[in-house]
């Protein structure tokens, strides 16, 4: 039970990993504020941009 333990939290410190044993800090702030609401957005439709014709002209 200590660094090579990957079920406890000093084991999954010594990897640099996340699980049960170590929640990382990211989702604990989560779930104690409320999740930030996002915004609505109204979608534009594409415009669609007339292309220029080339001529070729032969001489």
């Amino acid at each position: 039970m200590g660094k090579g333990d990957r079920k406890t939290a000093k084991g999954k410190r010594y990897n640099a990993s996340y699980g049960n044993a170590r929640r990382h800090v990211a989702t604990r702030a989560a779930v104690g504020a409320a999740a930030p609401v996002a915004k609505k957005t109204v979608a534009k439709p594409a415009v669609k941009k007339a292309v220029a014709k080339k001529t070729v002209t032969k001489a």
